[in-house]
């Protein structure tokens, strides 16, 4: 008899964890397992990638309103009834005690009564990002076993510890998608030692591999150095680094084109620093795309300008189709990245940004040796699925 799985995300939209998640069902043994899926916004970028097999559940009623900024969300007028019924709280209205939460610890807080249990009992339920998929399987969901990702660098992503402690004491199986990130999770929540393993996010380096050979990608005829940086339009990927990197590199007179894959809320914001520094041509926004691989494979080098990733797959996708790489010193980057080995990481600002690029261009024998080095790594790690297998048993 089949097992019964269900994985709980806030989308699949443009992301780490939501690629991740992609990829790993589109892997999944569905002739031993049957899977749910519940996304609390079912519009996303790799919705229509999903496999047959997989059964999306109807979004719970209320729970669509956390999709936004708890600010954006009192514009809403369904919101804004639901929330003065519940009680405005002393933590919400005043600005220092607000500051010590992370939005999704708010809306769970004060709005999570409003929101039943499905009625449905699995197997295992896997919430597939930390905040409201986390909260939502301790609490709303019925399972013999319960697991947990954290996909991010829990320190900085500014999470309260102690109103987290209590959600996750319910979880079976805690998984961080790096070594680096377990570290930085277990200084936080020591008490989830005994119970905290290591998967990596899963990459197919045939099916990626395949992928980088469609035609799609670069369309203009630009002939100088292609610089790519692949992420969400967040303050957290550091954009505004790599927009005055890239105003450096333009005024020291090198030919360089950088562009950017990704959607998010900082893209107006983004516009306006580009069209200050004079960069409408140079630096170039490119939207999301579900096919990035041809993009990848025909970049000279590939920018990770992140402040904090918890692992960093887009990193692990430009290693897989061997393009050098410079990226920030955030937590967790040795586990991918040897200096001068196979890439460059540098200081988290826009001069070692730059001064990392300008590096790879210039010094054409450190290029050659970090893509030598990229050739001889191991390729892909589809093995990692079986890791999962054994936790859900």
């Amino acid at each position: 008899m089949k097992k019964t799985v269900l994985f709980v995300i806030d989308s699949l939209g443009s992301g780490g964890a939501e690629k991740s998640l992609s990829s790993l069902l589109s892997l999944f043994d569905y002739d031993k397992y049957n899977v749910d899926l519940l996304m609390f916004s079912q519009n996303g970028l790799y919705v229509s990638s999903l496999p047959k097999e997989v059964n999306i559940l109807e979004t719970p009623n209320l729970i669509s309103y956390f999709r936004e900024d708890f600010k954006s969300l009192l514009l809403n007028k369904k919101f804004k009834e639901i929330y003065l019924k519940a009680g405005l709280s002393l933590a919400l209205r005043n600005p220092i005690l607000k500051d010590r939460f992370h939005s999704a610890q708010q809306n769970w807080k004060w709005l999570s009564k409003g929101f039943k249990k499905l009625d449905k009992k699995y197997d295992t339920a896997i919430a597939y990002s930390q905040g409201v998929p986390t909260y939502f399987v301790a609490d709303k969901i019925k399972a013999f076993k319960k697991i947990c990702w954290i996909n991010t660098d829990y320190k900085l992503a500014g999470y309260n510890k102690s109103f987290d402690k209590e959600f996750y004491k319910k979880f079976d199986q805690i998984v961080a998608v790096s070594e680096g990130n377990k570290e930085i999770f277990l200084k936080e929540m020591p008490f989830t030692k005994e119970k905290v393993s290591v998967i990596n996010d899963i990459l197919s380096f045939e099916l990626i591999n395949e992928l980088s050979n469609n035609s799609n990608g670069f369309l203009d005829d630009f002939n100088g150095t292609r610089i790519l940086t692949i992420g969400r339009l967040v303050e957290v990927k550091g954009y505004d680094l790599a927009i005055k990197a890239c105003f450096f590199l333009k005024t020291n007179g090198y030919n360089i084109k950088w562009y950017a894959i990704g959607e998010g809320i900082l893209q107006k914001q983004l516009e306006v620093l580009i069209k200050e520094y004079g960069l409408q041509d140079t630096f170039i926004l490119l939207g999301t795309h579900p096919n990035p691989y041809n993009y990848i494979k025909n970049s000279d080098i590939y920018v990770q300008s992140s402040r904090f990733e918890g692992f960093g797959l887009a990193i692990a996708e430009a290693r897989l189709l061997n393009i050098p790489i410079v990226t920030t010193n955030f937590g967790g980057v040795n586990s991918q990245i040897v200096n001068e080995k196979n890439g460059l990481v540098v200081d988290m600002n826009a001069e070692a940004i730059s001064a990392g690029v300008l590096k790879l261009i210039n010094d054409e024998q450190l290029r050659k040796n970090i893509i030598k080095n990229l050739k001889f790594e191991k390729k892909g790690n589809t093995e990692e699925i079986e890791k999962i297998y054994r936790l859900i048993g």
